[in-house]
């Protein structure tokens, strides 16, 4: 059962095709004919908008970037493939310190119990300050919004993040290191989580009560918000994606059913994602500039982010109010 889940979830997060981002449909090729290019993880943002059917009556044509994950599809936007980016406040963070030309247009909340940090129940790790002088696995990169939870969770509990020794593992290859009890502790999101949990690991913290920030963002390239007509595309859609994600959170069933169907996961990894979904699309308030500059800013403070960003400035408030 363990290993048919991974095995779905790798499904889930292997590098797919790039769907019609070729050299005659990229970002910058479909300025012409007005089509917006939205960029996507795992078929996640597509799943929900086909599911609820969000796009109907749209006068403007959608193609679907897909990546595994969010370094990927930041760089496709920095090429000109995709439009818009999606993911987690962190790697949005990474890729604006990276360099890459986008601003975050939209904010998307969850309440951030996706991201945990998971023991083994015979680790003798019964609190956070438990992991001091230990080593931790982080999956899967650094930089990623389990180490944000990582850090925030010691500091909250009077350590530093030197008291730790961090090791970055994909998460694939950490779940199957945490099976055999060669990992200890583990920071991990998703569906990840949810298998640690099942061979018999203990939930030591998540990112619940403000321990990660819960949000996300979309972000659209310079290039997009310098097009009229993708500008106002791009607003309509986020607009139809504030209306698809609320469908997700009242219709999970159909949500976890839809994932089923179009990314091959089976029933248990179907919904876990469900549940894990972002369930709003929020304009970027000053209260979410606020609140992800703390993310910034802890995390360039234990040197993982550098340089540092000004979330106001990456922000583009005038699609979504």
């Amino acid at each position: 059962m363990i290993r048919r889940i991974a095995a779905a979830a790798l499904s889930l997060s292997a590098l797919l095709a790039l769907t019609g981002c070729g050299a005659d449909s990229s970002a910058e090729a479909s300025s012409k004919d007005g089509t917006l290019v939205i960029g996507d993880q795992a078929k996640t943002l597509q799943t929900i908008v086909a599911a609820s059917d969000a796009l109907k009556g749209a006068k403007y044509k959608v193609k679907w970037a897909e990546f595994e994950g969010a370094a990927p599809l930041y760089q496709a936007v920095q090429a000109g493939a995709a439009d818009t980016t999606y993911s987690a406040d962190l790697p949005a963070l990474q890729a604006l310190s990276g360099g890459v030309k986008f601003k975050n247009v939209a904010a998307l909340k969850n309440d951030g119990r996706h991201v945990g940090i998971v023991v083994g129940k015979d680790s003798g790790i019964d609190s956070v300050k438990d992991l001091k002088g230990q080593k931790v696995v982080v999956s899967s990169a650094k930089g990623s919004i389990a180490e944000y939870l990582l850090a925030n969770a010691l500091q909250q509990n009077g350590l530093r993040y030197s008291d730790v020794k961090v090791q970055y593992l994909l998460p694939t290859d950490a779940q199957a290191a945490f099976a055999s009890g060669k990992i200890k502790a583990w920071a991990t999101f998703g569906v990840y989580q949810a298998v640690g949990l099942e061979q018999g690991g203990k939930l030591l913290v998540d990112g619940a009560d403000g321990r990660v920030s819960g949000y996300g963002f979309v972000g659209a390239s310079d290039q997009a918000l310098a097009d009229p007509a993708k500008k106002a595309a791009l607003a309509d859609f986020l607009k139809r994606l504030g209306t698809a994600l609320e469908w997700t959170s009242t219709h999970q069933d159909a949500y976890a059913e839809a994932i089923e169907a179009r990314n091959g996961a089976d029933a248990s990894v179907a919904r876990t994602l469900a549940s894990a979904a972002y369930g709003k699309v929020l304009p970027i308030t000053d209260d979410v500039k606020r609140t992800v500059q703390d993310v910034a800013d802890l995390m360039n403070g234990i040197g993982v982010l550098e340089p540092n960003v000004d979330v106001a400035k990456s922000a583009d408030t005038s699609l979504l109010h």
